[in-house]
């Protein structure tokens, strides 16, 4: 064009520039990029075969695992919303009360600064005596558990109604892990006292993001309540046979309770034409059609959790494949209170080959079906023993160790070899003598343990 200089046009624009990209210079280079943070949670689907024989029906055995990732030192946990609920009934005076309070100051000097803490006690009433607040310096609230006296009955359903309503004054804020821990010596014997209603209560704690975990401390409490109201809200179950126990029990609770990493966890599992799901192992859920459902309170970093499904394949050609589950895992992330979704999916082949079946079987996956199995089976045991109808509930277990046998002859597992002959002494025991009051408390601790299905990594 007649009149303009490009020279001068050049000119221009890099003054104008020239600003601009002394700036850009003097910027950091990693601020151009946020750093993701690690992951949290990992799903996968693990099978007990990946092959399977050809055309014939067969049973799998489908473990959905979710393994809680350590986090980096550095990473905050969420601050933790705990409710103590202790019994100081008068079973529990002399060195019962006096461990309870140790175990009690122990849990609170554990406790950050930012943390909730409320205590509860009951006898024949329930009393809060420190309401929901955060730990601070602690000094008051010592003084508080210090003075706890023993004397009176046991209003266990009160005691712990009281503890979910000061928990529940900070359930609003979604940056705290709620918890109540139960401890009791005695027979709930004030209020609502069955199996039943304390698994109801807690059902609708575990909806509301409250796990209760209890502690059965000695010989005189009721096991079967305190293990239905744990279960039933995804917490933690507990055997202390004595005052002695009570501060390994309540580091290791601790210890879960500071490793959440997320809550609020919600697993589908789908499955196509072709396989239906029959049950849950071990772990409560629910089985609508094709698909399969639980839900979770909490996972810890450092432990897997996991569910097993028994599963009705249709029969195929030998050589082909078929997708056997499809599972959807939503959670909240306790760093952020972001939502996350994972997913994954399992598949089998088809073949005629017995060798090839056998090597693709996954022996931690039948281990894991096995103590699941029996777990279910001592828990039917202590029913039947109740019933005094201990033969028949040593013949049921002798029944599932034989299986648990041919299983393990099958593939070589030694591991469920192990468990079946386990479970075989404790039928012959079982047998001669019947149930005694501890080894009773030991089956439900144990067998609730099993179920809830974690272990450290």
């Amino acid at each position: 064009m007649p009149g303009v200089n490009p020279r001068n046009n050049m000119k221009r624009l890099l003054s104008a520039l020239l600003p601009a990209l002394a700036l850009l210079g003097a910027l950091p280079f990693a601020s151009c990029a946020a750093s993701p943070q690690p992951e949290v949670v990992r799903l996968r689907l693990d099978l007990d075969r990946t092959v399977l024989p050809a055309e014939t029906p067969d049973k799998v055995i489908v473990k959905i695992c979710l393994d809680g990732l350590r986090l980096p030192r550095a990473a905050a946990r969420p601050p933790v919303n705990l409710a103590l609920v202790l019994d100081r009934s008068g079973s529990m005076a002399g060195e019962k009360i006096e461990r309870a309070r140790a175990a009690a100051l122990e849990v609170l000097r554990r406790l950050s600064a930012d943390d909730v803490f409320a205590l509860v006690a009951y006898d024949s009433t329930a009393q809060t005596l420190i309401p929901a607040q955060h730990v601070g310096d602690g000094r008051t609230l010592e003084e508080a558990i210090l003075g706890i006296r023993a004397g009176g009955g046991t209003a266990l359903f009160s005691g712990v109604s009281l503890g979910a309503a000061e928990v529940r004054k900070h359930t609003e804020d979604s940056r705290y892990f709620h918890r109540i821990v139960l401890l009791s010596d005695g027979q709930a014997n004030v209020g609502p006292s069955s199996p039943e209603e304390l698994g109801r209560l807690g059902a609708a704690l575990q909806r509301e993001g409250i796990s209760v975990t209890t502690v059965g401390l000695g010989l005189g409490y009721n096991e079967d309540l305190m293990t239905r109201l744990a279960m039933r809200s995804d917490g933690n179950t507990y055997f202390a046979a004595a005052g002695a126990d009570l501060p390994r029990i309540f580091a290791a609770e601790l210890g879960d309770v500071f490793a959440v990493v997320a809550r609020r966890v919600v697993v589908e599992i789908d499955f196509p034409a072709g396989v239906r799901p029959l049950a849950f192992v071990g772990r409560e859920g629910r089985i609508h059609g094709r698909r399969a459902e639980l839900t979770l309170n909490q996972l810890y970093g450092g432990q897997e959790k996991f569910a097993l499904l028994e599963v009705e394949v249709a029969p195929g050609a030998a050589g082909s494949e078929r997708e056997i589950a499809r599972a959807r895992v939503t959670f909240e992330d306790a760093r952020d209170q972001r939502t996350a979704t994972l997913t994954a999916l399992s598949s089998v082949r088809h073949s005629d080959d017995r060798a090839v079946i056998i090597r693709s079987a996954n022996r931690q996956v039948q281990t894991d079906y096995a103590v699941n199995l029996i777990a279910d089976e001592k828990d039917k045991a202590v029913a039947l023993v109740d019933a005094n109808r201990k033969d028949e509930a040593a013949r049921r277990l002798r029944e599932r160790s034989q299986e648990l046998q041919a299983l393990a002859k099958t593939y070589g597992n030694d591991a469920v070899l192990s468990v079946a002959a386990t479970n075989v002494q404790q039928a012959d025991r079982l047998e001669r003598e019947g149930l005694d009051n501890t080894t009773r408390k030991m089956y439900r601790a144990e067998n609730a343990q099993t179920k809830n299905q974690q272990s450290s990594r």
